[in-house]
């Protein structure tokens, strides 16, 4: 399955972004309020500065305590994000999220953020696939 598959299945394809400058805080009540697990960090909502996810944020607060809320998203944020594109195989991709050991990858289409997908979509995706090669094969077998 390829990643513009992921992307037209998922119930919300929206990104959500925060400018930078926004504090660990609010990214936080952000996060919460939304009930996801990554926020991009972005001017305008296209290009990709970097991603904080619900794990930095806990990990920030377990290292320095609520001193860090009002800390710039950028001071724990990854700036050096690994991407996908669209044509890009669900299964690459997860393997490239197991071995980095993130949960959010953003897509890019030609400089600018189309999508983000996360562990879950991907792993879903590859549910739906096995799935689908099962019955096929039993089909086979049965004379379907």
């Amino acid at each position: 399955m390829l990643v513009s598959q992921i992307l037209k299945s998922k119930k919300d394809d929206g990104v959500v972004s925060i400018p930078p400058g926004t504090t660990i805080g609010r990214a936080a009540e952000v996060l919460s309020a939304r009930r996801i697990g990554a926020l991009v960090v972005s001017t305008d909502g296209k290009g990709l500065l970097g991603i904080i996810s619900e794990r930095d944020v806990v990990r920030e607060l377990g290292r320095r305590g609520a001193a860090c809320l009002g800390d710039a998203v950028e001071t724990i944020m990854t700036a050096k994000v690994t991407t996908c594109s669209l044509e890009d195989r669900a299964d690459g991709v997860l393997t490239r999220m197991t071995a980095g050991r993130f949960r959010h990858v953003p897509v890019m289409e030609m400089g600018q953020m189309v999508g983000l997908i996360s562990i879950g979509d991907v792993v879903k995706a590859r549910l739906d696939e096995l799935s689908m090669e099962k019955d096929a094969l039993e089909g086979m077998i049965k004379g379907f």
